[in-house]
């Protein structure tokens, strides 16, 4: 009996979704109750679990009487262990659970067939015990999920830091998709002032205009200054139009725009931007003022890394002095950057913190404000400082020592 429900537990619990069609294709009685059990996995398992545990308690108690009926230990209580203990136990095992679960593990669609009935018949009778263990450890299986669910995020990334993985960007990935329930939308934003707008009064030419030197597909529109924003600019919207030129009234194809709070997750606006089926927010702060804009490539370049288009390197602002020197524009991003100079973005690992712009990264460096001439090292770049405006740095000079 130990053996036949032993054998049934790893028979059941080792079917595959190939094997549980083969079940419902043969339409028999057999079939058919092996898979009312499946569907009520929970009871199946209380089921086993509570016959296998009284059928090795009944097991053990026939064979200590059956010991004591025909050995006589006389005064040798070790020898008595060795027999009652010991060798019942490894024959337990053996004959009632190892080789079994072996059986019904290599052949489980037999098994499973082969016992279906009887387990039926078992799962009726301690229906009303498999009821009462099933609700009351329930309670128990909540309370140690959510304890889990607490230790999750820093024993994944203590995962992540001893795991070995094949790439520097494999391991980025791994932590931004740690990252990504704890991250906020100021965070990855671009900031105010970055932001490409229209003004509500620009002509139709100055909209075009604004449309090719930006690249962008989305543009926010504001009346009177950028707090103000009126709509969302889409520039397919535009294509069907270009031929009508300044006649086109370019406001009436507005579409409404989208504000989301700098403190929200990004998870939470994951997954707005796919109820709302939208693509582009506008950031706000407590008082409703414009800190910047975000979008979905924005969320999901926090995972997968720096997403690049065609266009994206033809968009960086920069300008090549002789092979070792460049300047750049203080906003250019830390990948188009290395992208420019074709070395590796993990050499700034060590000194960026949270900089994703190279004068983020003169500033983590320096760790104070800086002016016109002032320079930090990164070996074996150095930056200098070419122009700022009031404290924002302008442009950058880099040399890449040779």
């Amino acid at each position: 009996m130990s053996a036949s429900v032993s054998a049934s537990e790893a028979s059941f619990f080792s079917l595959t979704p190939g094997d549980i069609e083969k079940l419902k294709k043969r339409g028999d009685m057999a079939s058919g109750v092996a898979l009312e059990l499946l569907d009520r996995q929970d009871y199946l398992l209380s089921t086993i679990l509570i016959a296998n545990n009284l059928v090795n308690i009944a097991a053990v108690m026939v064979a200590n009487s059956i010991i004591n009926m025909t050995m006589n230990f006389g005064d040798s209580v070790v020898l008595e262990f060795l027999v009652k203990t010991v060798i019942v136990t490894f024959l337990l095992l053996l004959f009632g659970e190892i080789m079994p679960k072996i059986v019904g593990t290599e052949r489980p669609v037999s098994v499973s067939l082969f016992m279906a009935r009887p387990l039926d018949a078992v799962r009726r009778l301690f229906k009303p015990f498999s009821y009462i263990l099933i609700n009351s450890s329930s309670h128990l299986s909540d309370l140690a999920a959510s304890r889990r669910e607490a230790l999750s995020i820093d024993e994944l990334s203590e995962a992540v830091e001893i795991t070995k993985v094949e790439t520097a960007e494999d391991r980025r990935m791994l932590n931004g998709i740690l990252s990504f329930v704890g991250t906020e939308v100021s965070e990855i934003m671009r900031h105010r002032v970055d932001i490409v707008a229209l003004d509500s009064t620009s002509s139709f030419d100055e909209v075009m205009n604004t449309i090719v030197r930006s690249g962008f597909s989305r543009i926010p529109v504001y009346e009177e200054k950028l707090d103000n924003i009126v709509g969302v600019l889409y520039v397919k919207d535009m294509i069907e139009h270009i031929d009508e030129g300044g006649q086109f009234d370019w406001m009436s194809i507005l579409r409404k725009p989208y504000f989301v709070p700098e403190h929200k997750k990004i998870n939470d606006l994951l997954d707005e931007f796919r109820d709302e089926q939208i693509h582009f927010a506008v950031v706000v702060d407590e008082y409703g003022s414009t800190q910047g804009v975000v979008s979905l490539e924005d969320i999901l370049e926090e995972i997968v890394g720096e997403i690049s288009d065609e266009s994206d390197l033809d968009s960086v602002n920069y300008k090549k002095i002789d092979d070792n020197t460049y300047d750049f524009d203080g906003k250019t991003s830390l990948s188009d950057f290395c992208k420019v100079i074709d070395v590796d973005e993990d050499m700034f690992d060590s000194v960026r913190g949270e900089a994703e712009s190279l004068a983020g990264v003169m500033l983590e460096v320096k760790r104070d404000f800086l002016k016109v001439g002032d320079s930090v090292t990164v070996e074996p770049l150095r930056f200098t400082v070419t122009s700022q405006s009031q404290r924002r740095i302008e442009t950058i000079r880099v040399v890449i020592k040779r």
